[in-house]
């Protein structure tokens, strides 16, 4: 985590704002993870034991999803840079650096928009955990509701601006339908949980 705070904190423009996304994503899997460890194998919770098991499969299986486009993310813009640095002299090469910087631009922002999915499969996960999940410890499942739903808003602005770049009216519209149906779904899926939370610690 140090290691990857200083790369953040640095001049370096990779990581950035989709590496960080990820990585609070990451971060909310991980609790929705402790919510269920914390929930299995207590005999007052046996009735849900099954669901709540199959929630930290799920949860751990995005945790590493997560952590994974925290890489992804830094590969595929620096790939994107690189494309500017493309020879433009004649008239093919300066079509040749088009191309690629379009295609490139469609690389960057599929790698957001695969954050931002995960993290909305993640608030799925905390949403049920707060209902499903020791009570003891539903702040936590409240805060992971909170740090993915970040992670899916900071994903769409790295979204948004690459989309910019594509110049492929078809691509854009599909990307940003996703992101809307994902953002309305995370709002209520935020606001049941926080509701649940506050009527809970109240």
């Amino acid at each position: 985590m140090e290691k990857f705070l200083n790369a953040l904190a640095s001049s370096a423009p990779a990581p950035g704002g989709g590496g960080g996304a990820a990585m609070a994503g990451a971060l909310a899997a991980a609790l929705s993870s402790m919510v269920a460890n914390l929930t299995i194998g207590k005999e007052k919770f046996a009735a849900q034991e099954a669901q709540v098991q199959a929630l930290l499969k799920d949860a751990e299986e995005l945790r590493a999803e997560m952590l994974q486009l925290v890489s992804d993310d830094a590969e595929v813009f620096n790939s994107f840079m690189a494309c500017y640095k493309l020879p433009k002299a004649t008239e093919a090469e300066k079509a040749a650096r088009t191309a690629a910087i379009r295609a490139a631009a469609k690389k960057a922002a599929a790698v957001p928009l695969a954050i931002a999915e995960g993290a909305g499969k993640v608030l799925v996960i905390a949403d049920k955990l707060t209902v499903l999940g020791n009570p003891g410890v539903i702040t936590d499942a409240a805060c992971s509701a909170i740090l993915a739903r970040a992670a899916l808003r900071c994903a769409e602005y790295n979204v948004r601006i690459n989309l910019n770049l594509t110049k492929d009216d078809e691509f854009n519209a599909a990307a940003l339908a996703k992101l809307e149906t994902l953002q309305n779904e995370a709002l209520r899926l935020e606001n049941n949980v926080l509701k649940l939370t506050d009527a809970a610690i109240s």
